[in-house]
């Protein structure tokens, strides 16, 4: 996105990083890491988010009580899909009874977090989407409570936005500004600069109730000049 330095109106806006991230339709499982509650042989958890569909490229836990898979984005985002490919051989109840859940908590490995979905039996390298509603959190597990079983999961996808973007804007006017009028003026260049992105733009209020925050002058002193005698 090009950088704009808007002077109408008598303010003067400046946007020295303008970025926007939260593009629905990327997948953000790559930008993550996996863990899961066990391995079996080589079936790391990592397989799940490498893009692979097939077998054997599947995070696989061993034959446990509770299995589960997790993955971290790094930072919470509004989670709105959420697709599961089975593997493409046999075992395909592997894949079946799996809570999917969304959150920010660890505790119980993040699989008390609140859940978004429960997948059934998917067809053998087939493909499953979920709607999870923008539901919010770090975390996305893959969960088989209160049995005995082994999780296996060929690749999870994660489609949603990020959580909230803060964009800073440093304002030249000779106004305060504020003001309602000219505080709705800045929206409205900020709105039409972003008229291509899904956003929503409302002004964070500091502690002192203000919006905007003056930067201080600092006044050169004069020098000072001295003789030793």
């Amino acid at each position: 996105m090009e950088m704009i330095s808007d002077q109408t109106d008598g303010v003067e806006i400046r946007r020295d990083e303008l970025k926007l991230e939260g593009n629905k339709r990327e997948n953000l499982a790559f930008k993550g890491k996996a863990v899961q509650s066990s391995t079996f042989n080589a079936w790391g958890a990592a397989k799940a988010i490498d893009g692979i569909r097939y077998t054997p490229s599947c995070a696989h836990t061993a034959y446990e009580l509770n299995p589960w898979w997790r993955l971290d984005l790094l930072d919470s985002y509004n989670i709105y899909k959420v697709t599961v490919t089975n593997r493409d051989d046999y075992c395909l109840d592997e894949t079946s009874g799996v809570e999917i859940r969304i959150g920010s908590s660890l505790v119980n490995n993040g699989n008390n977090n609140p859940r978004c979905a429960v997948t059934s039996l998917v067809p053998a390298g087939s493909s499953v989407s979920f709607s999870c509603g923008g539901m919010e959190g770090r975390y996305v597990n893959m969960y088989i409570p209160n049995i005995q079983k082994y999780l296996t999961l060929c690749e999870v996808e994660v489609y949603g936005t990020a959580k909230k973007q803060v964009i800073r804007v440093q304002v030249k006017a000779a106004e305060n500004v504020d003001e309602a009028e000219l505080k709705e003026l800045v929206l409205n260049k900020l709105n039409q600069t972003l008229s291509d992105q899904d956003v929503i733009l409302t002004w964070r209020t500091q502690p002192n109730g203000k919006v905007f925050q003056k930067n201080r002058t600092v006044l050169k002193q004069s020098p000072v000049c001295s003789s030793l005698k």
